[in-house]
């Protein structure tokens, strides 16, 4: 899915895990890439030599996403740096595991301000510059599998990508009338390098498919939402979590 036009990508919390998968694959289709990153810099400027070594452009950029003037410093830095910014992909989270009865306010402003507040800044700052320099862009935001399942020790987190699901629908509807498309992306259960022994491994005999996500499987989600082959996709949210979500546990073979 090459792009004709030269582009480029921001991708937040792209120094790690799923977002340095996506940094990588968005590199090898053609993009120049912006990665945000807060806590790895070794990792984010290992990144941008990876990136670079395929010709392309890579600008790396410190940035708490749950902190306003850092997210307004990274589009500013961003932007200095390419004409346009043709892409963003909201990926920036973190997923802390607690009982309900087990939170804190602490927990839940934390949380959701990264995954959810992050996002909502990130994206109408993207949107506001988009729209400035006239670029039809695209907006992905990473959600999760959990806006359709419920998981144990997730109710602060599945309530707050739930909230990045719907947000995505209702600024979609608004952000189509200026040209930029934007749409959500669901990973399930993905390997990121765990260590052997651990107790997440345990649940992919679980899965349908009995396997993991591979990183590269979810940034090939971003590549094909990112690209004119998804034109005429606006506000859905494409699940890719090789059908964890489908089986119903009362009557589940796979459990």
């Amino acid at each position: 899915m090459k792009e004709s036009k030269q582009k480029t990508v921001l991708v937040t919390g792209g120094a790690k895990g799923i977002g340095r998968q996506i940094s990588l694959t968005m590199a090898e289709e053609g993009y120049d890439v912006v990665v945000n990153y807060r806590s790895d810099e070794a990792a984010a400027k290992e990144i941008r030599a990876q990136i670079e070594a395929m010709g392309r452009k890579c600008l790396i950029v410190y940035g708490d996403m749950s902190k306003m003037e850092d997210i307004r410093g990274m589009y500013e830095k961003a932007f200095e740096a390419f004409p346009t910014i043709d892409v963003v992909v909201n990926n920036a989270g973190i997923s802390s595991e607690v009982y309900f009865l087990d939170a804190t306010e602490e927990m839940f402003d934390h949380m959701t301000a990264v995954d959810w507040k992050g996002v909502f800044f990130s994206s109408q700052i993207a949107a506001k510059g988009m729209i400035e320099r006239g670029t039809k862009g695209v907006i992905i935001n990473v959600a999760s599998n959990q806006v359709n399942g419920c998981w144990p020790r997730a109710t602060i987190y599945g309530p707050t990508k739930a909230a990045v699901c719907k947000f995505t629908k209702n600024a979609a509807m608004e952000l189509s009338l200026k040209g930029i498309r934007m749409v959500a992306i669901a990973p399930g259960y993905t390997d990121v390098g765990w260590e052997p022994g651990d107790i997440r491994l345990e649940a992919a005999e679980r899965l349908p498919l009995k396997r993991f996500a591979t990183t590269r499987e979810i940034a090939k989600g971003v590549v094909y939402l990112a690209s004119e082959d998804a034109d005429y996709i606006v506000g859905s949210m494409l699940t890719i979590d090789g059908g964890a979500t489908l089986p119903v546990v009362a009557a589940n073979d796979f459990v």
